[in-house]
């Protein structure tokens, strides 16, 4: 009977070397040397609808994040994609557009490795549930002031959804506050690279 419980043992310890290798140092290996975009590289170019939210909400725009630049569009983005993941938007909503069951025709191009190379996208947020729409190329698709809506109660855009409001987001005069201006900038960020894939090129 101990003659088993060694060979069992030495076995399990065995899997769970070999389990380490494969998924977890042969995977480093093969994507150590891949360049990943820092938040500072990916916001150097403005979108037009972070240029649009200081005009919309100029009061608030300006107590939380100042003027429109490369540095507010940084903190913007970060607190955004923090605050995505803290209020588990990820549980209902995936972030990556699969070649299969007509998502293309759904949701937009199908999604490129090449895109999840940045550091707002580490975890990746792939998702598998399909509750609320794939938001990988959510930019652009509507108004910051119909995400300001959908956030404050969604139902008031969107009659089916079960989305929960996030009343949170907006301050005393219903406004969207410092949580609120960043979970939209991160959400028109989404997609905002692939222009040239929407016209049939490439992802960026």
């Amino acid at each position: 009977m101990e003659r088993f419980k060694t060979v069992f043992l030495v076995a399990g310890l065995l899997f769970f070397s070999f389990s380490i290798l494969v998924m977890a140092f042969l995977p480093w290996l093969s994507f150590r040397n891949q360049s990943v975009k820092t938040v500072s590289e990916l916001s150097q170019q403005l979108t037009k609808e972070f240029v649009d939210l200081s005009v919309r909400y100029p009061e608030n725009f300006k107590k939380y994040y100042g003027t429109p630049s490369s540095e507010s569009y940084g903190r913007a983005l970060k607190s955004g994609r923090d605050i995505y993941i803290s209020e588990a938007c990820w549980h209902c909503h995936s972030q990556f557009v699969r070649p299969v069951s007509n998502e293309d025709i759904r949701f937009g191009v199908v999604s490129e490795a090449l895109e999840y190379q940045n550091e707002l996208q580490m975890p990746q947020m792939f998702g598998t549930r399909r509750v609320g729409p794939d938001l990988i190329r959510e930019w652009g698709k509507h108004s910051n002031d119909w995400h300001a809506a959908h956030f404050f109660n969604p139902r008031d855009v969107a009659p089916t959804s079960v989305m929960p409001r996030y009343t949170w987001f907006f301050d005393k005069n219903d406004q969207p506050n410092k949580k609120g201006l960043a979970i939209i900038a991160y959400v028109q960020w989404l997609g905002s690279w692939n222009e040239d894939m929407i016209k049939g090129g490439k992802a960026k």
